[in-house]
């Protein structure tokens, strides 16, 4: 106990030791840059361009720069994506206040924006997500973050918290990914090397005319894993590009992902402190693993009719084709689906106006065998429609207004194709959604701006949740709901050479969706009556000195949620939790990272993040101790007269050898006489190395 409170104590001093080092180093750098401005004699001169870029986003449905949004959002560029290892999503992820993303396996993680999402056992629910404006969040709110190639990837906006008045379902919030933008014809190959055996090859090849740009990406990813079972085989490939004709502009977009993953699936305490590297003793016996073939595309028609109005219709297709091989069963599943998305924009001065509608429509069939002997087949139909408007007024240059609403519609259709054990078909539809959100900028001055919103958003209920233990639809559950009051400024200081983003958030929710595991193979969902999640944010960058030759250029983010998610009406099973905190949820994050280029053709990145205690369960009687680590990379850039350029990098994932648990399951239960499993191991210490050719 003495050493768990010596090292929350630990970490409390090296977050403060970081941000009055941060605030100190960036004033001493200001007034060096000031002097050294001021006199001629300084032995290196100043960067002509030291200030951090304006930041133009479109998650809000309208293209605005960042510090007008009437809301928070979150944004990663590509320089961010591309600044630690190449096959972690969750590094990069994790930097962002509000946002946790814990990864258990390659094909295991678990993304939660605020305290939402922290139910679902083994994938991301609760968010939605889009690539290039194209939803690959399945219709019952199910993603798969674990799919995406960081580098086919140059934009992440996020928007966090209820946000159904913009997107539709997703309670939790909205991650937008962008592909990059085609400015040139060239050739980008990459080799990547790590422990465990790890294997990366990627090559990227973009076209570029005047009517027509493409982009093909090929990666392929092999690896043996930390753990027992832990083999990755993985290959993805994305096309993308424009055409640009007389009469409108059409976007393509192509993306598949093939993987084949062994599932060591999460561990009891015991196994957890003694021998991490090993699985789950039924997956290793089996060899259990989860493979499949999945796809996404559509074609966007963009039409410009006059300097006021636009229209985007988007049309997508996305498939699914999955078997995994389990201890207690087989399950063999897939899904098609399709639909359209279509937004009309008007821009003026003072007003942007955007009217559109979403439908997607989803087949999913699922068969379930044990020994060669069929237990259960399915088929699940969903239809959802959504329509929203937004509309933004500015009625001064100093105010931006937004007030948007949607409608939602949602049915399920099951067909039981299994009556051995009697027909369990049914139709269910949820009652309709209407979802109003009401945001306020105000940027008195170009230095500072105020925002604050007030939005309802909700989720749907998984296939799982939707049906009782036996089969058969569960007629009384009901999609989760929620309203969300944020708070937030944004200051921009030394000549926008410092970014402060801080957000105060209060979330009431109700009718909580919570998985419940019957037994190995089966969950149910309950509501779990109303939760209470509230919160602070903040996110500083800062570009501490740029020079063009040694020191070089020093800049930094830090990032810090601190955060109280608690139930304030459940009772499940006779007992009440009324007053718990919420498991799964770590009481803070924070993270600092910094990058250096002490020449021009250097670059250092070194991170530290840490994490606060989390409940493993809804009785708040099991935890998980805080934990702190570090990443470190460097990289040097060799370029040629033609235009070609050489990158090397090498980096240590996990420096200080930290054990801790990447991802957590709430709530296991144990089975026979075994430990219940929380417990997803991390990576111990690894490290890695690759090359990039780009010509």
């Amino acid at each position: 106990m003495k050493v768990y409170i010596n090292m929350v104590r630990y970490n409390r001093f090296i977050l403060l030791l970081f941000s009055i080092s941060i605030t100190s180093l960036s004033f001493m750098a200001q007034s060096q840059i000031d002097n050294d401005m001021g006199n001629h004699n300084t032995l290196h001169p100043v960067d002509t361009v030291v200030t951090l870029q304006e930041v133009v986003v479109s998650a809000y449905q309208t293209k605005s720069s960042l510090r007008r949004i009437p809301g928070s959002l979150s944004v990663l560029t590509g320089s961010d994506v591309s600044a630690w290892d190449a096959n972690s999503m969750a590094t990069t992820i994790n930097s962002l206040p509000g946002v946790n993303m814990q990864s258990g396996t390659y094909a295991t993680s678990r993304i939660v924006i605020r305290g939402m999402g922290s139910r679902t056992p083994y994938n991301t629910n609760r968010i939605k997500f889009y690539l290039n404006d194209i939803p690959i969040t399945s219709s019952d709110g199910v993603s798969n973050p674990e799919d995406i190639e960081l580098q086919m990837i140059d934009r992440l906006e996020i928007v966090k918290g209820p946000a159904s008045a913009l997107y539709g379902s997703g309670l939790g919030g909205i991650i937008n990914m962008y592909t990059p933008k085609i400015y040139n014809t060239h050739t980008q190959a990459l080799i990547h090397y790590g422990a465990f055996n790890t294997l990366k090859a990627h090559v990227q090849q973009s076209y570029q005319s005047n009517a027509f740009s493409l982009q093909a990406h090929l990666s392929a990813v092999n690896s043996d894993g930390y753990r027992e079972n832990n083999h990755l085989k993985k290959r993805t490939a994305l096309v993308a590009g424009d055409i640009h004709a007389k009469l409108m502009d059409i976007e393509y977009f192509l993306y598949t992902t093939y993987m084949n993953a062994g599932i060591p699936s999460s561990v009891g305490r015991t196994l957890f402190e003694t021998y991490p590297k090993a699985a789950a003793q039924n997956w290793k016996d089996i060899a259990g693993y989860k493979r499949y073939h999945k796809g996404v595309g559509g074609l966007s028609f963009i039409k410009q009719f006059n300097t006021n109005w636009n229209n985007k219709l988007t049309l997508f297709g996305k498939w699914n084709d999955s078997y995994e091989k389990r201890p207690f069963n087989n399950l063999d599943d897939a899904s098609l689906g399709g639909g359209l998305r279509n937004k009309l924009n008007y821009h003026s001065t003072k007003i942007d106006v955007v009217m559109g509608l979403e439908l997607v429509t989803d087949a999913y069939k699922w068969t379930i065998d044990k020994d060669d002997v069929l237990l259960n087949k399915n088929r699940e139909t969903r239809h959802h429609l959504n329509l929203f408007g937004i509309a933004y007024y500015r009625p001064t240059p100093q105010l931006n207004i937004s007030l948007a609403t949607a409608y939602n519609h949602i049915r399920y259709q099951l067909q039981d194709q299994f009556e051995a054990d009697g027909n369990k078909s049914g139709n269910r539809t949820f009652p309709s959604m209407f979802s109003p959100r009401l945001g306020i900028n105000y940027a008195p001055h170009h230095q500072v701006a105020v925002y604050a919103s007030v939005g309802h958003g909700f989720s749907l209920p998984s296939p799982e949740e939707t049906l009782l233990p036996e089969g058969n639809i569960n007629p009384d559950i009901q999609p989760e709901e929620g309203i969300q009051y944020e708070l937030g400024s944004r200051f921009y200081f030394f000549n926008n050479k410092m970014e402060i983003d801080a957000t105060l958030y209060w979330i009431e929710l109700n009718n909580l969706l919570v998985t419940k595991r019957i037994t190995e193979d089966i969950f149910t969902g309950i509501n779990a009556g109303k939760t209470r999640h509230k919160g602070v944010e903040l996110s500083v960058r800062n570009r501490l000195f740029s020079y063009h030759q040694f020191p070089g250029k020093l800049s930094s983010h830090l990032s810090y949620t601190f955060s109280r998610n608690r139930f304030i009406d459940f009772t499940s099973e006779a007992q009440v939790f009324d007053g718990n905190l919420l498991p799964g949820i770590p009481n803070y994050t924070a993270q600092i990272s910094f990058q250096w280029n002490p020449i021009p053709s250097m670059t250092i990145d070194a991170q530290f993040q840490s994490n606060g205690k989390q409940y493993l369960n809804d009785e708040n009687t099991l935890t998980e101790s805080s934990y702190l680590f570090s990443n470190l990379k460097v990289s040097h850039t060799f370029k040629s007269f033609n235009d070609s350029s050489l990158s090397l990098y090498v980096g240590a994932n996990n420096i200080t050898n930290t054990h801790y648990a990447a991802m957590v399951i709430v709530n296991a239960k144990a089975f026979g006489m075994a430990e219940p499993r929380f417990y997803y191991p991390s990576l111990p210490r690894h490290f890695y190395m690759g090359v990039s050719w780009g010509f």
